[in-house]
């Protein structure tokens, strides 16, 4: 029998590594789901078999759609809380052509999520982003291609600061992102690609008026005189810099595979010291046909986006600044891939 003491070491070890218990966990269920005692014939085959595909020419397509919910019910429940429910979507699509001296990579991210607590209608927002790559190599030398990138990031729907919904912080293409870029393309294999750019431009767009005139993520703001309104800010902001961009995917057996994008930039102009960081990794493991588990997560830095902090959660701000922003979605439901 386990003490008190001994549990709460093993709820604090928990607590401190959940993530890679969480990953071990993933790990050991896809064994049971897909068991490794598989014939050294049968490896073989699957061996030729992936080495074909990696070098076949013409166009290839895939991708996964999910879509999760959740729902909390509580009646006359003396230990208090809050009914609630969730929705969570994330389509994931790819289209990739190549032949022996060129590639073209298509790559298209929707996530779009909901929740809803209490009796209130307000319907807060936990998901939205919309993302499309697309990247043209020409044939150099082994494993190596010119290339040029274009990447468009933004959302589909206003958000705003809750639990005040009056106070809009982003809007559909507000902010948006445009990446344009040419540089040198390593992909040694159709898992694996890292872009390489000393030249890029990156057009940061804020397509709504009281944003742009409150110089929201990192446009000039509006100029003021006795209150009042001098010159409009701006809706667009362009740089220049150096680029870099990984994208990698790994199939650790048929039912888990891990997703991985990174996106760093240099602002030659301004502090090209403080590098701007984008990653997305998507863990995905399939139970069956329709069921799988997901685990979405996105940490980012912007040097120009100011984040204003609430270290007490008193409702008042102690510090404004740039600061790194995260996001973890965990779903489990339906999903399809094709």
């Amino acid at each position: 029998m386990l003490s008190n003491k001994k549990w709460f070491l093993m709820f604090k070890f928990y607590c401190k590594y959940k993530v890679v218990v969480f990953f071990l966990f993933l790990l050991c269920i896809s064994e049971k789901l897909y068991p490794q005692n598989v014939p050294i014939e049968k490896e073989k085959e699957d061996l030729l078999r992936k080495k074909s595909n990696d070098t076949i020419t013409g166009w290839k397509m895939g991708g996964v759609f999910s879509i999760n919910s959740s729902q909390i019910s509580l009646i006359n429940w003396a230990d208090g809380g809050q009914r609630s429910f969730s929705v969570n979507s994330l389509l994931r699509f790819y289209a990739k052509y190549k032949n022996k001296l060129s590639y073209c990579s298509n790559n298209f991210d929707f996530g779009y999520g909901i929740m809803q607590q209490g009796k209130k209608k307000l319907r807060k927002k936990t998901d939205d982003r919309i993302e499309y790559t697309t990247i043209y190599g020409r044939y150099a030398a082994k494993n190596w291609y010119y290339s040029s990138l274009i990447n468009l990031k933004t959302q589909a729907s206003p958000g705003y600061n809750y639990p005040n919904d009056s106070v809009i912080i982003s809007d559909f293409f507000a902010p948006a992102y445009i990446v344009g870029a040419i540089g040198m393309d390593f992909k040694p294999n159709d898992h694996l690609n890292i872009f390489f750019s000393p030249f890029m431009a990156k057009i940061t767009i804020v397509n709504n008026r009281v944003l742009a005139n409150a110089g929201s993520y990192g446009v000039d703001k509006a100029i003021y005189f006795n209150n009042q309104l001098i010159k409009n800010g701006k809706k667009i902001r362009k740089e220049y810099g150096g680029y870099i961009r990984s994208m990698y995917l790994l199939k650790i057996n048929k039912n888990l595979t891990i997703q991985t994008k990174v996106d760093l930039f240099s602002n030659y102009k301004e502090n090209p010291q403080n590098i701007d960081i984008n990653t997305d990794m998507l863990v995905s493991l399939k139970v069956n046909k329709f069921f799988s588990i997901t685990w979405n997560v996105i940490v980012k830095y912007d040097d120009d986006v100011i984040i204003k902090f609430d270290n007490n959660e008193d409702g008042k701000i102690d510090k404004d600044g740039p600061g790194t922003q995260f996001k973890e979605i965990l779903g489990i439901g339906f999903a399809l891939h094709f």
